[in-house]
């Protein structure tokens, strides 16, 4: 969910927040042991992969639903942007990704050892085929699983995905300096919290990639669930090495071989996402036999106003093609 750019925003922003930070103390730990709670051991499982250590957790019973969380996330990302899966008839699984909370951070951590590491995850729970969505950073490794496991990918439902579009200019890198300060902050905690406590809608902007003024104009429930996003990245020391990895992988994602995606295919985004994905989104419906597309006119990149209809998208999508 937060590219390159956007960790150095959130960098440039915490580290010049330090000096306003007084008084501020019990505010912190209140915020830190809210958020510890929602990541807490006992919400979720450790099995082993190839790879090491895989978290995860699930909720809901019914036909099974892979979600692969965002960047910033972990299995509490997977699980409240599938809320209205778990609670609609979908048994969701919802992994933690190489560097976030529990998982282990291998050697190797790309996204094509992520999706295998999501087939040891099946193996372990007796899994033969599942539907697999993936949000922004960890649409990815959904389409990597789709392309590296034909046979036990159902559905693939990218969401909002960071992944390769092909451009004329490559790129630009980030200059060493700026991502060191980008790392700095990720270590601390209490520096994104004050990031978060003083200047949210500059964060909404940069690592939410969302208008802060669509935010205020959406109803009580959307904001909230906004706040919560952008509330939830902490314990951001615990998902530090997850974070930079994504920035590697999804600041300029390499090119995946999507024409020989054989799983039938739904691409989600919203115009108006400031990471660009509506790009990506369309490019994948072009590549990926029988491929779908859904681009919302407005919504950002977490869709606020359209959460309650993506949900239906997707949900119509799987009965469809007779998954459910």
């Amino acid at each position: 969910m937060i590219s390159r750019r956007a960790l150095i925003g959130a960098a440039i922003a915490a580290s010049g927040l330090v000096a306003a930070s007084g008084g501020a103390a019990a505010a912190y730990h209140a915020a830190m042991a809210k958020a510890e709670a929602l990541v807490s051991p006992g919400l979720s499982k450790v099995v082993r992969s190839r790879f090491g250590d895989l978290e995860y957790a699930e909720a809901g019973a019914g036909t099974p639903l892979l979600m692969v969380h965002g960047t910033g996330g972990g299995f509490d990302q997977g699980l409240f942007f599938t809320r209205r899966y778990w609670e609609g008839g979908y048994r969701v699984l919802a992994p933690s990704r190489f560097g976030y909370l529990r998982s282990n951070f291998p050697d190797d951590p790309s996204s094509e050892n992520q999706a295998d590491a999501f087939a040891d995850l099946l193996d372990t729970l007796e899994i033969d085929r599942i539907a697999v969505a993936g949000g922004s950073a960890g649409a990815l490794s959904a389409m990597a699983f789709a392309i590296r496991h034909p046979d036990r990918c159902a559905a693939l439902i990218p969401l909002v995905p960071a992944s390769h579009v092909p451009r004329d200019e490559p790129v630009q890198s980030v200059p060493p300096g700026q991502m060191q300060m980008a790392m700095e902050v990720l270590k601390s905690d209490f520096l994104f919290w004050l990031a978060i406590a003083t200047v949210p809608d500059l964060l909404t902007e940069a690592l939410l990639a969302t208008s802060p003024a669509l935010v205020r104009a959406a109803n009580t429930g959307e904001q909230a669930r906004a706040r919560h996003i952008l509330d939830s990245i902490l314990p951001v020391s615990r998902r530090a090495k997850g974070l930079l990895n994504d920035a590697l992988l999804a600041g300029n994602p390499a090119p995946m071989a999507l024409k020989s995606i054989t799983a039938p295919t739904l691409a989600i985004s919203y115009e108006d996402d400031g990471f660009g994905t509506a790009a990506a989104a369309r490019y994948i419906a072009e590549q990926v036999p029988g491929a779908q597309v859904h681009i919302f006119a407005d919504g950002g990149h977490i869709g606020i106003g359209h959460d309650a209809e993506c949900f239906m998208q997707v949900d119509r999508f799987l009965k469809q093609n007779g998954y459910v």
